[in-house]
């Protein structure tokens, strides 16, 4: 089974870990965000196989978006057979969009998590495949709350499901509730300060 893994940072890096260690997958690493960040270096230390742009994306089984931020087209996505699993530091259809952690601490959610889902065309939009929640500590920071919490269970999720993919060739998956589904905007330095 081919995986392909975008992304950057501590993530991808965890994730092509993980992913490379499982039986009969073959990983291949993009890195368009970011050029020789701790994602790429470990690709190559691996030798793992690195492309540094989307477009010379080969066909694969599934593409994993982690610490992605950018949109992935539809023409990108249908390379792979089980579309783009993406992971998302909250429990969507809550507080889709890029600074979902701080809105959760912001908006004072005691309750935070992370999704794995398949990307579309929307924002954090695409259907459920995989979920999981943690507590959220009273003088917890957006940076804690990651690296306690939510970039583990990220890896995590990711890798059991692309696990689940290779024993059984399928995963479930469930639409987003659009009545539970908040959107908000990225923060800039200055509203961050505001807000927290």
């Amino acid at each position: 089974m081919r995986v392909v893994i975008i992304g950057q940072g501590w993530l991808a890096a965890e994730v092509l870990k993980k992913v490379n260690k499982l039986d009969d997958v073959q990983v291949i690493a993009i890195s368009p965000e970011k050029r020789n960040d701790r994602f790429e270096k470990l690709a190559n230390e691996l030798g793992v196989m690195v492309i540094p742009k989307l477009d010379t994306l080969p066909t694969c089984e599934v593409i994993l978006a982690a610490h992605c931020h950018r949109f992935v087209s539809k023409t990108i996505r249908s390379k792979a057979m089980h579309g783009v699993l993406a992971y998302h530091p909250s429990l969507l259809p809550r507080h889709r969009g890029r600074d979902a952690i701080h809105w959760t601490l912001a908006m004072k959610d005691p309750i935070a998590g992370g999704t794995v889902y398949k990307m579309d065309d929307g924002a954090d939009t695409g259907e459920i495949i995989s979920q999981d929640w943690c507590h959220v500590a009273a003088d917890e920071t957006p940076q804690l709350l990651w690296r306690r919490v939510l970039a583990p269970m990220g890896v995590h999720l990711l890798t059991s499901v692309v696990q689940k993919l290779a024993l059984t060739g399928q995963f479930e998956a469930k639409k987003q509730d659009e009545i539970f589904a908040t959107w908000e905007p990225s923060l800039t330095r200055k509203t961050l300060s505001n807000i927290t």
